[in-house]
């Protein structure tokens, strides 16, 4: 399988790694912010052109009452200023405004800057969102970015409160609304529309993966998306692994689809799964759970159901050696679903500038134009709102 267009969107990505090193790292990022800004939202395909029937509008079965009611709750606690800066329109670019840039500028109201009331009811709106599972990792990446704070010495641009939240919307049981969670290693977009709900794109990682010292010491993340997906590997056979591999070094970083990559064309890489036996779809369904399964348990459902019956189209693509102590990439990539494991470089921590694995980035995209619920916003646009 050829991997067309990746070198232009890598040469991207490396820039804006170096972002942090940079002193005008936060104007070069401004002016990435509107250059993508200005583009049409296509969704990320694999050869430029959306797959079309893939999310219909249809009722799931699985009520999205608990999640609308706590974005009331947390929308009710706040003073008239904060509503103003925290609220926006369901089809605002605000959505697309999120980075995991650790000094990126940020919109709405961060807890930091939120009363006790209104930080548990922030907290609760990511519960009603959010299995336990999903919910505990969230507040375990906040926690770790204070172990960062601490490494670096940085508390201006690092901390464990230094999260926004933004509505979009007025939350409805038949319009179309969402809320975004956007910060250092943690972003969740979140889009409702009756009761469906899209939660891509999602961004979860750490730096440290494991907080050797200081507050929150022994405190370790992102060890099952590692382990389950090294699993998934060591289980193929030797030319299976061969066909996955894309490249068999890694001296970089390898994520393609983070901040500001809403429009790429990423066309289908390694192994096909319809080639895979059937104790390895398995271990794939497993492995794609363990990022799916941050959702709520009935969307969560949904949203497998979605990857299963795409399943023979989906790919498996790895990076780097696949040794029990490896430091390597991986890719999930079908119509339905995008996900991307990654060993970063250090940023922050010291060592040698090569990745490793006490820094960790994943994320979650829905292809083909579904990302923050678009696809479903201009069906129900098309369908109420005509003129738009």
């Amino acid at each position: 399988m050829k991997r067309l267009y990746l070198i232009p969107v890598f040469g991207l990505l490396l820039g804006i790694a170096t972002f942090s090193q940079a002193p005008d790292g936060r104007a070069r990022m401004a002016d990435l912010e509107r250059q993508i800004l200005a583009e049409p939202f296509r969704g990320i395909t694999a050869n430029g052109t959306q797959v079309p029937g893939l999310f219909p509008i249809r009722s799931t079965g699985v009520s999205t009452t608990p999640v609308r009611n706590a974005a009331e709750a947390f929308l009710g606690s706040l003073t008239e200023a904060q509503r103003k800066s925290t609220f926006y329109t369901v089809d605002d670019q605000e959505w697309q405004k999120w980075s995991n840039v650790h000094f990126y500028k940020r919109q709405g109201i961060g807890f930091i800057d939120m009363n006790e009331r209104q930080r548990d009811l922030a907290f609760a709106l990511l519960h009603s969102a959010l299995s336990a599972k999903g919910l505990a990792k969230t507040r375990d990446i906040m926690r770790l970015n204070y172990s960062l704070a601490e490494i670096a010495n940085d508390f201006k641009d690092l901390g464990e409160w230094l999260y926004y939240v933004t509505i979009m919307g007025e939350p409805s049981a038949t319009k179309p609304w969402g809320f975004q969670l956007d910060g250092h290693h943690a972003i969740i977009n979140y889009f409702v529309l009756g009761d469906q709900v899209v939660m891509t794109p999602t961004f979860m990682g750490s730096e440290p993966v494991r907080a050797e010292s200081g507050k929150y010491k022994g405190l370790t993340v992102m060890q099952e998306e590692q382990n389950k997906g090294l699993a998934l590997m060591s289980a193929l056979d030797e030319a299976q692994r061969k066909k996955a591999t894309i490249e068999t070094s890694k001296p970089n970083n390898n994520n393609l689809s983070e901040a500001f990559k809403d429009n790429i064309v990423l066309d289908y890489a390694g192994i096909r799964v319809n080639e895979f036996s059937a104790a390895q779809k398995k271990l794939l369904l497993d492995l794609v759970q363990e990022y799916v399964g941050n959702m709520d348990e009935g969307h969560a459902r949904i949203r497998m159901d979605e990857v299963k019956k795409n399943l023979d189209a989906t790919y498996f693509a790895w990076i780097g050696p696949s040794d029990a102590n490896a430091v390597f990439y991986y890719r999930v990539h079908s119509p339905v679903i995008l996900i991307e494991f990654d060993h970063q470089r250090p940023v922050f921590m010291p060592g040698p500038r090569v990745p490793f694995r006490q820094h960790i980035h994943t994320v979650v995209r829905t292809p083909n134009g579904n990302d923050y619920g678009k696809d479903l916003l201009r069906q129900h646009y098309a369908k109420y709102h005509k003129s738009n």
